[in-house]
């Protein structure tokens, strides 16, 4: 169905819609452009049945279906009111209007099946199969007065078929249907009639088959045809033509390859450049998604190739919304095969979705969800209007009828979920699987530590529903041996936050920890260590920022690992698996590498990459690693057919054991246990955009293919490489997992006295008060004793670090640097006062920066000379300052202390 030309009566149809581009469109801040609505539904009535067709006419909103009552939202106060196949609505209102007309027929069903309304918004066209307005005799096709809502009784246009699709250039009504005659004139499935009389108009465009679809070009010189049809005016066309818009004659025809044979056109809409068309198909290779022809030439400019049948298509401000029940888009690089996805929106010069995503459910009848859309309002604020079958909205009840704002959006972004790691001194990464906004798509994230309320750090990013990519920031500020807590949020353009992520906390290791840094700095793009306490995400350690989610509930953070104070991936056998949540592809050489433990005799993926994510087996995999029935370890690439190389004996003994696969330009290796196993000459592999999968996915067809194609057991230590890693470079792997260095021992102690002194108060003593202080003017200076260990046998100190805590009061932090000095004077605890304050060496042992925020423990690396010669005996330091801003520190009377102040001494093997 086709839009008027003139802008006052700016009508959406069930089947297409023309010039809505042109509208001055206000855009809405609130969204990520160039998206104009919000994905928040607003309270609408409801029908009871199908709504097939909208239109609109400045602030009313035309409802056409097959219905018989009208009711308020759900869970809203009213009384239904009868609409039998027809109803009018209030755009900014969502609430029936005073205009009450009954489609009705004698015999069968009646049905409104499409609508539009004149140049000068006078006059409403209905059309579908009646036979009778408000008992008024109409013959399937009706004019409505809009200003009285009655029928017009001058209007005698008589259709013995279903009409499908109307659309109006100036006085000229044309239609597309069932129909092959018209007044008892031959027009087969397309007529025109005089816009006020109804009579039959010589253009003559015939089909074979129904017209689903029509709309008038913006210049109206052409018009655009669609259907089920296979010929227009005799010659091979389609689903698809473009006639005169005087005559009917063919413009343009489409051979039956442009929309395939099993598919049809349902839908027609132009703009200002182009035109397009939603289709569904039936069958295998249909064709069920949209296209966009440029006017000019009348030849495809895109092609959106995915799968769920297309009802509706309506472009407005540069951007194409579309109706359908898309379930596939991994064609064009976008969500796989899976659920339902009934409202979607891309530019109107690319195939690629964007950040608008509202859903509906499949509903009543067909079980098609959303079947026409129509935009309306006079105002500033625009409205969406969605009509179809379903009977939920966003998850809430609303059936048959929808719509959404240009503003304001209320909905805030569900909450990012993080996991955090440290494997080196100095540096936490924190990272997160992006949180999802139905309508925007670039989000705030902020990340916060320790429960501070200032955030360390913040960055956007984007992600959609089918694609919420790993974001990740590393704390460089994290200081070694302390424990930092970390939670996330997601904000979007209108200011809508989100709930905190899960709180994460991460313990930073006083040295580098050999075996992840070893993975890291051999260049893996992929690295997951299953350390997560919750799911389903599973971070990636590695910059690729390619994180894993988990399947029906794999196990992570509980069962022990390969490496010491590591966790393992549990895997159940059954259903369980990881797959990454982001579509990537292989290119060239690559490395498969990770550890496992099993006494399993089904079998089952261990590692592999597939074109599906885990909610369906995939239908492309190979550069996989999966184990037989009876334990061997497979490796395999398919360059047209499956190569393999296989480990010589089974691995299912209750072991940890390393396995390895690698391919590049010398063919393809398989190594276990730091040892290659078997190597061929294969260079080649599937070529094709998938998921990463740990844990399951197919195998049928592969030799030797097990029992089961999940894994039941352990799997931990998970890589995936760029490149062929060197036999050495493996080997390494093995040995620093199988045979680790020395571990370091860490040797905390909590000060034996400490008390601080105050110029304020010079004869005062502080010693049993919760507090230190340090400040240069006027002078706080607070003192230090510690008991200090010798060196276990065969270690020397490597580091010796001293950890304070800042307090809860206000201003606790300082901005100034507080030095650290021996003390040569003598002191104790309950008897230093500013008056007979120790001595101080000249050396500096260390030096606290930035130590800015409440209640947070920081430290402050000291001259490990000095410490060394001091073990074994007791030694005594002060902190001291020279600026201006004091520091209130916990002292180690302070319940609150978190056994602070601490020395925290790390010895390890000589050399």
């Amino acid at each position: 169905m086709q839009r008027s030309k003139g802008l006052s009566a700016a009508l959406v149809l069930s089947a297409s819609v023309m010039g809505l581009g042109a509208l001055a469109a206000p855009q809405a801040a609130a969204v990520t452009a160039p998206v104009a609505f919000t994905a928040d539904d607003l309270p609408t009535w409801q029908t009871n049945g199908i709504v097939w067709a909208l239109a609109q006419s400045g602030d009313t909103v035309f409802v056409g279906g097959t219905f018989s009552q009208v009711r308020p939202p759900d869970g809203q106060a009213g009384t239904p009111k009868s609409a039998v196949n027809f109803a009018a609505m209030d755009a900014s209102t969502g609430a029936p209007i005073d205009c009450d007309l009954s489609f009705t027929v004698a015999s069968g069903t009646a049905t409104v099946r499409s609508m539009a309304v004149s140049e000068d918004g006078k006059t409403l066209y209905v059309g579908g199969y009646f036979g009778a307005v408000n008992g008024v005799a109409a013959s399937s096709l009706a004019a409505i007065d809009v200003a009285t809502c009655k029928p017009r009784t001058d209007f005698k246009a008589s259709f013995p078929a279903t009409v499908r699709a109307l659309a109006v250039s100036g006085n000229t009504v044309y239609a597309g249907g069932d129909f092959t005659s018209v007044g008892g004139q031959s027009h087969k499935r397309f007529a025109a009639v005089n816009g006020t009389t109804g009579a039959v108009l010589p253009w003559q465009a015939d089909a074979d088959q129904p017209g689903r679809a029509i709309a008038v070009t913006p210049d109206h010189q052409h018009v655009l045809l669609g259907g089920d049809f296979f010929t227009v005016n005799g010659a091979d066309s389609h689903a698809l033509g473009v006639v005169d818009a005087t005559t009917g004659a063919n413009v343009k025809t489409y051979p039956n390859n442009f929309v395939p044979q099993n598919s049809v056109v349902k839908s027609i809409a132009t703009d200002g450049t182009g035109f397009y068309t939603g289709n569904e198909g039936t069958g295998g290779g249909v064709f069920d998604g949209r296209i966009a022809v440029d006017l000019d030439t009348y030849a495809q400019r895109w092609r959106d190739t995915c799968l769920g049948a297309t009802q509706s298509v309506l472009p407005y401000d540069g951007v194409l919304y579309s109706a359908s029940h898309a379930h596939d888009c991994s064609s064009v690089d976008e969500f796989p095969d899976g659920r339902r996805h009934h409202l979607l929106a891309q530019p109107v010069d690319d195939v690629h979705k964007l950040g608008w995503m509202p859903d509906t459910n499949d509903g009543l009848g067909e079980g098609i969800g959303p079947r026409a859309m129509s935009i309306s309002g006079s105002g500033s604020t625009k409205y969406l209007w969605v009509g179809g079958e379903f009977t939920t909205v966003n998850g809430s009840a609303a059936q048959g009828l929808t719509r959404f704002a240009t503003g304001p959006d209320t909905g805030a972004p569900g909450a990012p979920q993080a996991s955090a790691a440290s494997v080196k001194p100095g540096a936490v990464q924190v990272r997160w699987r992006t949180g999802l906004d139905l309508d925007d798509s670039r989000l705030t994230y902020k990340v916060y530590r320790n429960g501070s309320a200032t955030p360390i750090h913040t960055m956007t990013g984007d992600s959609l529903e089918w694609s919420r990519p790993q974001l990740s920031f590393t704390d460089t500020t994290a200081k070694a041996g302390e424990t930092y807590t970390y939670r996330v949020t997601a904000t979007d353009a209108a200011g809508n936050t989100s709930a905190q992520s899960n709180a994460v906390s991460v313990t930073v290791p006083e040295s580098a920890q050999a075996y992840p840094n070893a993975v890291l700095d051999d260049g893996a793009s992929m690295y997951w260590r299953y350390d997560e306490k919750s799911g389903p995400f599973v971070g990636d350690l590695s910059s690729g920022d390619l994180h894993g989610l988990g399947r029906n509930a794999p196990s992570t953070g509980t069962a022990d690992g390969v490496l010491n104070d590591s966790k393992a991936l549990s895997l159940n056998g059954t259903d369980q698996q990881v797959n990454t949540d982001r579509r990537t592809t292989v290119k060239g050489a690559f490395t498969l590498e990770t550890w496992f433990k099993t006494t399993t005799t089904q079998g089952g993926k261990l590692l592999g990459f597939g074109d599906q994510t885990g909610t369906r087996g995939s239908g492309n995999y190979d550069k996989h690693l999966y184990m037989t029935d009876s334990g061997k370890v497979i490796f395999g690439a398919h360059p047209g057919m499956p190569k393999t190389v296989a480990s010589s004996a089974g691995l299912n003994d209750g072991k940890w054991h390393h396995a390895v696969g690698t391919q590049d330009g010398s063919g393809m290796k398989l190594y276990v246990d730091g040892k290659l196993q078997s190597s061929n000459d294969v260079t080649g592999n599937q070529a094709y955009s998938g998921y990463w999968h740990v844990g399951g996915d197919n195998i049928n067809g592969w030799p030797e293919a097990p029992s089961s194609q999940f894994f039941n057991g352990q799997i931990d230590e998970t890589a995936v490489y760029d490149k062929a890693l060197s036999p050495e470079q493996v080997n390494s792997h093995y040995q620093l997992a199988t045979n680790p260095a020395p571990a370091d021992t860490i040797v905390k102690v909590t000060a034996s006295e400490d008390a601080y002194a105050n110029a304020g108060a010079p004869s005062t003593n502080y010693g049993a008060s919760s507090s230190l202080a340090v400040r240069g003017t006027s002078a706080y200076e607070s003192y230090l004793r510690f008991t200090l260990p010798k060196a276990p046998p065969g270690t020397v100190l490597k580091s010796a670090r001293l950890a304070v805590k800042t307090s809860t009061q206000s201003g606790a932090g300082s901005a100034d640097d507080q030095r650290i000095q021996p003390v040569t004077g003598n002191w104790t605890e309950d008897g230093v006062t500013y008056k007979n304050r120790p001595s101080l060496g000249n050396t500096t042992l260390g030096t606290l920066s930035g130590a800015t925020e409440g209640s947070t423990v920081y430290s402050a690396l000291l001259d490990t000379s000095a410490m060394k010669a001091a073990l074994g005996g007791e030694y005594s330091m002060a902190m001291t300052s020279e600026g201006t801003d004091p520091l209130w520190l916990w002292s180690s009377e302070a319940s609150a202390g978190a056994q602070t102040p601490q020395l925290v001494l790390t010895f390890g093997a000589a050399g």
